[in-house]
């Protein structure tokens, strides 16, 4: 069976996620900078704000990362004030981390992000939602797909 052709470059999805994915970033890095953080630390305030109290594992499988990519992040955060780390009360092995008020004040101030992002991209906000809802199914089928092997 032959291969079907390649597309090019401009018709591949995954080439066209990674393009507006590094749009988004540019879109944000000066609003971030403002802010004093990252975009990884944003992602971590972010988790902080739905689940304060997170473990590093918690907040690591919720953004789809390694532990181990996490633990840096969370402790530059915590040398600047914005999250604190403790260990768990019942398992010691476990460290939770915590929003500090600074990085609830930081928190606060990130409503900006979103809203730069829709006026940039020009979408209605119904058709920015559906956009979200699309890509949020993609993801999901192609998770499902990956632990099932396929």
């Amino acid at each position: 069976m032959d291969d079907p052709p390649r597309l090019p470059l401009e018709q591949q999805l995954c080439f066209t996620l990674y393009r507006a994915g590094m749009a988004i970033n540019r879109t944000y890095k000066p609003l971030l900078d403002e802010l004093g953080i990252t975009y990884p630390q944003y992602l971590v305030l972010s988790v902080l704000e739905e689940a304060d109290g997170s473990t590093i594992g918690g907040i690591a499988a919720r953004l789809a990362l390694e532990p181990s990519t996490v633990t840096p992040t969370v402790k530059r955060m915590e040398a600047v004030g914005l999250v604190q780390r403790r260990r768990d009360r019942v398992d010691e092995r476990q460290v939770q981390v915590w929003l500090t008020a600074q990085g609830r004040g930081v928190l606060a101030r990130c409503g900006c992000l979103g809203a730069a992002l829709l006026q940039r991209s020009g979408l209605s906000p119904e058709a920015y939602a559906a956009l979200n809802a699309e890509m949020q199914a993609l993801d999901a089928a192609l998770s499902a797909g990956l632990r099932a092997g396929r």
